[in-house]
This record gives C-alpha cells, sequence and structure tokens, in this order.
C-alpha cells in the first residue's frame, strides 16, 4: 500500500478546502492522507529548501511506493521532490507553481522588491492566520536555486491547472507539459483556487491512481 501525502499552498494550511475535501475522499477509501503543515510554525522564514527538508523527513526507509500531490507552492515542491529520487509513484499537482519566480515576483513591482530586499521582509496576506504576515528575502533568493528546467524525472504526473488561473497562468503548465511526455494536463474550467471543480478532479485523481488504489 502506498503513502499519500498532499502539500498545501503558499501561505494556506492542512485545513484549506481542497486538503480536507481530499482528505474527506481518501477516506471514504480507506486511505490516510498525510497533509503536514508546511507552515513548520514560522511562516516568515518559509523557503522551498525548508519544505523539501521537512517532507524528507516523512519518508519512512519501511515504506517504498508513495503518491505525492501538492497545490501550488506545493505543487512546485512535490515536483522538487520527486527529483530527489525518493519512491514516488505518481505525482498529482493542482495549479502548481512553475515560473513561480517569473509569474509572482513581477506583480508585486520593482519598488516593492527593492523595498523587500532592503528591509529583509514583505508583508503577506496569510489565508489560513487571516492576517498580514512577513516573510523573509530568503524566500525569493533560495528560489533562484531551483529553475523549473531541471525537473526532468520521468515519474506518472497528472496536473489540474485553471483555464482562468489569476496567479500562476496555465501557460505555465502547458508549457511544462509540452516537453514532458510523461506529463498529462487536465485544463478546468476555474481559476487559481479550484474550488468550483473539486468533483471533477477527484474522479480525474481516481483515473490517474485506479492501478494502485
Amino acid at each position: 500500500m502506498a503513502t499519500y501525502i498532499y502539500l498545501h499552498g503558499f501561505a494556506s494550511s492542512p485545513f484549506s478546502t481542497k486538503a480536507q475535501y481530499l482528505r474527506d475522499r481518501f477516506a471514504s477509501l480507506q486511505i490516510n492522507l498525510n497533509i503536514p503543515d508546511l507552515n513548520h510554525g514560522d511562516f516568515s522564514h518559509l523557503t522551498l529548501t525548508r519544505q523539501l527538508q521537512q517532507i524528507e523527513a516523512e519518508f519512512s526507509p519501511d515504506t517504498s511506493s508513495f503518491v505525492v500531490m501538492g497545490s501550488s507552492f506545493g505543487g512546485l515542491t512535490a515536483a522538487w521532490l520527486a527529483e530527489k529520487k525518493f519512491p514516488i509513484d505518481r505525482l498529482i499537482l493542482l495549479a502548481p507553481a512553475f515560473n513561480f519566480s517569473s509569474e509572482w515576483f513581477p506583480k508585486l513591482g520593482s519598488e516593492k522588491l527593492k523595498q523587500w530586499k532592503s528591509e529583509g521582509y514583505l508583508s503577506v496576506y496569510h489565508y489560513a492566520e487571516k492576517q498580514n504576515l512577513p516573510l523573509s528575502y530568503q524566500f525569493l533568493e533560495d528560489l533562484s536555486q531551483y529553475p523549473d528546467e531541471q525537473l526532468q524525472r520521468k515519474i506518472p504526473t497528472l496536473i489540474l491547472h485553471g483555464i482562468q488561473d489569476e496567479v500562476i497562468p496555465i501557460q505555465a503548465s502547458r508549457n511544462y507539459a509540452a516537453t514532458r511526455p510523461w506529463v498529462k494536463l487536465i485544463e478546468l474550467n476555474s481559476d487559481h483556487s479550484l474550488d468550483n471543480v473539486l468533483g471533477e478532479i477527484w474522479q480525474e485523481i481516481q483515473g490517474f491512481l485506479y492501478s494502485i488504489l
């Protein structure tokens, strides 16, 4: 039996709508969905590297098979986790944050980016905490170590992305899938949240995992 892990998005939590919906759906199949809190008690010093280190600790040497799911920045984390040669059988990425540096940061504007660098922290709205929290500039610097082009491990991958995504344009997933024949991209009539297509997402996930469920 595979171990199932779900990685929530940036400024989110294990109690997000998608995380809880998928937890309940897998529970109906008597499967436990492990949803670690990637805020790790310190959102301000979040980095992709820290998330990867945290999740690596979830990998028991006694487990021979993993299915890793991730939403948005959690999806990007899942993709990099798979690149590290862990025994991951399937990847499921919901609106993954490919091209995150070129898509999200420019929206802040050059002046705000300069201010972030000089002051060391940027005020970011945290959806789970329902308040603004400071985020270290190290978050941006750390991402420079992770160019999407290096994600080349041939693991069966399902991407579900909304065509009206206002945070990570669907073209990022289209470009990613176009050069990786092991990736299946499903385009959905939704935005970045994907909250209005949860039933469709679950159907696609079940079909994708049919052989190992």
